[in-house]
């Protein structure tokens, strides 16, 4: 699928939002992207966790791991699709960690996945929990990376689409000079 396609999909599920955002991150935007609108069809997220996994596979990963709760589905379906297992981290106390009896054995080869990437803090975040476990980190993707590729994770990566959003820190925020009130779409509260 080209990159156009898959933002058609996008569109067509009005998973593609404008106006003023607070980011997961803290940052500002006027645009955002809801993959859980493209995700909740399952038939969608398996085509279009299908095409990632396509994109990793030669990193032989033999776990696919993501952070809760945006990249849960995408890990459950590009590992569907791999043939591997998929596990995720959660936060608790304001670090990310393996629950509910996940485990990865001494230098598992392990991906670590996103729906967004727009500054790759949950990505980082999740290497470090999967490294911290005794996991090897072989890569990491994402559905959509809103970073234009600047967020650089120091391992291969690689996205189905890579968008050049502008995000804005809140003192500079023009949106918030313009009076527009900011709207936080996303699952995580700034820690």
């Amino acid at each position: 699928m080209t990159e156009n396609e898959i933002l058609d999909i996008f569109r067509k599920y009005s998973a593609l939002l404008e106006g003023h955002f607070t980011l997961s991150s803290g940052l500002h935007s006027n645009r955002y992207v809801q993959c859980a609108l493209v995700l909740q069809h399952p038939r969608v997220a398996e085509q279009l966790c299908s095409e990632l996994a396509a994109k990793l596979r030669h990193l032989g990963a033999a776990v696919v791991a993501a952070p809760a709760l945006g990249g849960v589905l995408v890990a459950h379906e590009v590992a569907r699709a791999l043939g591997t297992r998929a596990l995720f981290t959660e936060r608790q106390e304001g670090a990310m960690t393996l629950r509910r009896g996940f485990s990865l054995t001494p230098g598992e080869p392990t991906l670590v996945v996103e729906d967004v990437m727009t500054t790759g803090l949950s990505t980082r975040e999740t290497i470090q929990c999967v490294e911290q476990a005794g996991g090897k980190v072989v890569g990491a993707g994402a559905l959509i990376d809103r970073s234009g590729g600047k967020a650089d994770l120091g391992l291969p990566q690689a996205a189905l689409v890579t968008l050049q959003i502008q995000n804005y820190n809140p003192a500079d925020c023009p949106l918030c000079q313009a009076g527009t009130p900011a709207v936080k779409p996303g699952s995580r509260t700034k820690k």
